[in-house]
């Protein structure tokens, strides 16, 4: 048993419990149990560490990103129509199972420094960024993207599907990777594809992964095609249940938050990227105060740039008092909660992570509050809101094993992640010559 000793807790449990010096037992991977104070005499065989103060809390969920995207990072970012004018051309070019796989290599370095222990990614070549998440130790939801065009893996939903098949057989039985549809959103692949998604994730109890409600185009693609919401026609389409990780709703009715309601789905909210991307202010207090589950994620790389989740608390928190000409409005504490248990929630992983309690996967990280401007701490939520930083992780664990300590990441080889990654990001920059070159 491995015994985590002088440690401040944030247990994130249904009393969202504080600790100020505790103590926390790991056996295998699992929490076997915690409190207050010295822990009581243990066995000669316990591996004790001292944690001299530091702060340990629940692992981070991202619960939506495109991990292979950082390798788009920055690139165009002023550029209102960087989508089909760099981005889908550099796919359908240069996009390769090996460049997906640089690409989350660098992604898996940044989690584990920032803090992130699950992670919902839907893209290309999935097997390849399960092959990743298994090698850094990462927990994930790998989310094969389907959709009516040309994809960078596959030629047509058939296509899709089977490998969808495949990436199911391969991680049916991993402890920490399941594989998961994520028709890519309504507008992309139509009713009878998001029928089939749900479906297939019906008969092998699994989640669905999709974009909805992010973009006025979409809006009104459903309400011309289809003569309803793109809400509603995923509710016609059985998947608005709460399988479904639905990625952004930035523009949903009064009438179709009340059938996310309803149906018990959870959203993927993504402040950052949403307010890069200029598409303003998505309804998260209206959909909490409704009772709808909902996560803090990152989005991919290309449009968050980051994905560590201390860079989404402040904007997703100022985001919602701006709306709501308050203070009041998606305060620290809930923050702090959608990214730990909210968001493990809404993946269907919620009885696993997200709160330190015993029985549930030793998935934590610890973390030092030495920084100046962490100092005062009069409230912890507040502090790791509004002040902390990835830099002051000091180690990150998932299913009782270190991935990082001392900020030395040990499942990742960093040099080698960080040099593929620029070698691949010359041959993108060769590209975006030839582009900006052909429209001069």
């Amino acid at each position: 048993m491995t015994l985590l000793v002088n440690a401040r807790l944030l247990t994130m449990d249904a009393g969202r419990r504080e600790i100020e010096r505790g103590w926390l037992a790991i056996e295998g991977d699992r929490i076997a149990a915690l409190g207050a104070g010295d822990p009581p005499g243990g066995s000669p065989d316990d591996v004790v560490e001292d944690m001299d103060g530091d702060l340990i809390m629940p692992g981070m969920v991202n619960p939506h990103t495109h991990l292979a995207m950082t390798l788009f990072r920055g690139l165009g970012e002023d550029v209102d129509d960087r989508l089909f004018r760099y981005i889908l051309p550099l796919e359908r070019a240069l996009v390769t199972a090996d460049v997906v796989e640089t690409g989350a290599r660098l992604a898996a370095l940044e989690c584990i420094q920032g803090g992130v222990t699950t992670v919902a990614d839907m893209y290309y070549f999935e097997d390849r960024i399960g092959r990743v998440l298994d090698e850094a130790g990462l927990r994930g939801l790998i989310g094969q993207t389907i959709a009516n065009f040309a994809a960078p893996d596959h030629a047509g939903t058939d296509e899709a599907f089977a490998l969808l098949d495949a990436l199911d057989d391969s991680y049916r039985d991993h402890p920490l990777i399941s594989a998961t549809p994520a028709p890519h959103a309504p507008y992309s692949t139509g009713p009878a594809v998001m029928e089939r998604a749900a479906a297939w994730a019906e008969n092998r109890d699994a989640m669905v992964q999709m974009h909805l409600a992010e973009t006025h185009d979409e809006m009104a693609w459903a309400e011309r095609e289809h003569g309803c919401s793109t809400v509603e026609l995923t509710r016609r389409s059985g998947l608005l249940t709460p399988r479904l990780i639905a990625a952004h709703a930035m523009y949903p009715s009064e009438a179709d938050m009340d059938l996310i309601a309803e149906g018990g789905t959870g959203v993927a909210h993504n402040a950052r990227a949403n307010g890069k991307g200029g598409r303003g202010i998505a309804p998260i207090a209206a959909l909490r105060a409704r009772g709808v589950r909902v996560g803090l994620g990152t989005d991919g790389p290309m449009s968050s740039n980051t994905l560590d989740l201390f860079s989404q608390f402040a904007p997703a928190s100022m985001f919602q008092k701006i709306a709501g000409g308050s203070r009041k409005p998606l305060p620290a504490t809930d923050v702090i909660h959608m990214a730990t248990q909210g968001g493990a929630d809404i993946l269907g992983l919620g009885a696993k992570i997200g709160s330190l309690e015993p029985g549930k996967q030793a998935d934590l990280v610890r973390m030092s509050l030495d920084a100046p401007r962490l100092q005062p701490v009069y409230d912890i939520y507040a502090t790791l809101v509004f002040a902390a930083l990835p830099s002051d992780v000091r180690a990150t664990m998932v299913a009782g094993r270190w991935l990082m300590r001392d900020r030395v990441v040990e499942t990742v080889e960093a040099k080698r992640a960080v040099a593929d990654a620029l070698q691949v990001a010359d041959r993108f920059k060769d590209r975006i010559r030839e582009i900006d070159g052909a429209s001069a």
